[in-house]
């Protein structure tokens, strides 16, 4: 890459940042604008990944899929779509995305909404059997003034919903602003070009990275943890030369519950995996994929079709894709221990209000280090909502964040502390937890110990991995979230 060329490539990413900065600073719920859980990208003509902010890893991956479902919708030049239909190239229906024409391409942003409509309140119910029970399903849908008010209409606290929408329509205009301008300082074919160069350059270098993974087919398994028993993933990952093929034939079908996952979601995880093992500082485009097959057969966990619940399976699927690969590259080159494998997504709310977080715990030990405790690992890289602002905008108190201090595996290096935190109801609302690594626990690495599994009560008394229940004000919600594993033995 020139260095004319890698000007406009960062030009690009900056963009996107600032797409990013923007949505942030604009929204109105605690989720985005607290948590930052959202997520920008730009595209060129074809519809190709160019360059993103470094935001969450579920999102950024899976996003190619919705500008995709739109371009088949033939945009016009002033268009905005909206899309959350996790089988039209969303995740699951909280997350949001908006797609819009700039001068060369598209760009788009993605927010989780704390509340899309549904019978529970987050629209994240544990519960769930088909996608229907989790909220508005939006298909690939021109939007404008009516359009909106007629979805946000149809879901709690439509005035924040409708704030956190006209956030993203702000970050989009200023998307095609700022491509205008680039153009017309670089002029068209020059960003074209960079555009393109960028997408070869992120597949060269990691056809590069994979081609020095040593050649073989390495499989392995792991397990999801519901009511009724263990779903099972498994996966062979075979590297041919510069190009690796990842084959889920043999993971459980999908189920009854929402712990299903779309294919776009498994491919994000592929992603993040491949870019971890080859090379973590390559430009997150199109082309980092490239050199990467997905298979997963129609209708298993991991390649869900409708009409299953998948509300779960973009945050706690993702996770154990995530955990399963890297077991299988652990056959052939060194892998950190397993990270706590979990989001630990709490959503509490009633017709008044509806909040939402993932709290963080420990990420797994490496070969050369000791795993970072309170984290958010893997699929997700959100922040935690301050207390002060949690406590001044919803009817909860917190009574305690701290470390789970001890919960990490131990070995040559310790994997990360997992996290304990309480939450107190102040009025009645409902609880929707989807959690795991409740009963199997985070593994260690190279004779690492496990981390310790995470634990949920009510007012003392332990709930399932995945759990619905009514609260009452003064009944009090202790999350403590796993442990990472630890690597080598002492």
């Amino acid at each position: 890459m020139n260095v004319r060329l890698q000007v406009v490539g960062y030009a690009l990413r900056a963009v996107a940042e600032e797409m990013g900065a923007a949505l942030v600073r604009s929204a109105f719920s605690a989720n985005i604008k607290e948590r930052r859980d959202c997520s920008t990208a730009i595209f060129d003509e074809a519809g190709r990944m160019v360059a993103q902010a470094e935001h969450i890893p579920v999102h950024l991956g899976a996003m190619p899929a919705s500008v995709e479902a739109v371009l088949a919708c033939d945009p016009g030049p002033d268009d905005v779509f909206v899309v959350n239909d996790p089988y039209a190239g969303g995740t699951h229906l909280p997350d949001i995305t908006l797609v819009s024409r700039t001068e060369l391409g598209f760009a788009a942003t993605r927010a989780h909404h704390a509340d899309v409509g549904g019978p529970t309140p987050g629209s994240m119910p544990a519960d769930s059997t088909r996608l229907e029970h989790e909220g508005v399903v939006i298909p690939p849908t021109r939007l404008d003034e009516a359009v909106l008010e007629s979805l946000v209409a149809r879901m709690r606290n439509p005035d924040e919903r409708r704030g956190d929408l006209r956030a993203q329509l702000a970050a989009q205009r200023l998307a095609a602003r700022r491509i205008a301008e680039l153009c017309a300082r670089r002029g068209r074919d020059e960003v074209a070009a960079a555009m393109a160069d960028l997408i070869a350059y992120s597949e060269r270098r990691v056809r590069a990275g994979i081609a020095a993974l040593p050649d073989g087919r390495y499989e392995a398994a792991d397990v999801l943890e519901t009511a009724g028993g263990e779903l099972e993933l498994r996966v062979a990952a075979t590297v041919a030369g510069d190009e690796v093929e990842l084959d889920f034939t043999g993971t459980a079908p999908q189920h009854e519950g929402n712990l299903n996952c779309p294919l776009a979601v498994t491919r994000s995880a592929a992603l993040f995996v491949v870019r971890c093992l080859t090379d973590p500082d390559v430009p997150a485009s199109a082309g980092a994929l490239g050199p990467v097959r997905v298979v997963a057969p129609e209708g298993c966990l991991v390649n869900a079709r409708p009409p299953a619940a998948v509300a779960a399976g973009n945050v706690e699927t993702s996770s154990r894709i995530v955990d399963v690969l890297f077991r299988a590259f652990g056959r052939a080159v060194p892998v950190p221990a397993q990270g706590q494998g979990t989001m630990n997504n709490v959503v509490l709310g009633n017709e008044r209000f509806t909040y939402y977080e993932t709290i963080g715990g420990g990420q797994g030990a490496c070969p050369d280090g000791d795993g970072p405790s309170g984290v958010h690992v893997a699929m997700s890289n959100t922040l935690s909502t301050p207390a002060e602002a949690l406590e001044l905008a919803y009817p909860l108190r917190v009574e305690r964040h701290a470390l789970r201090l001890g919960s990490g595996g131990a070995g040559r290096h310790r994997g990360g502390d997992g996290v304990v935190r309480e939450l107190r109801a102040l009025e009645p609302m409902r609880l929707s937890l989807l959690s795991q690594r409740r009963r199997v626990a985070p593994s260690g690495e190279a004779g690492g110990e496990p981390g310790a599994p995470g634990r949920t009560t009510l007012n003392g008394e332990e709930l399932p991995p995945i759990a619905a229940r009514e609260l009452e004000p003064g009944d009090l919600l202790r999350i403590e979230t796993p442990g990472g594993g630890g690597y080598g033995s002492r």
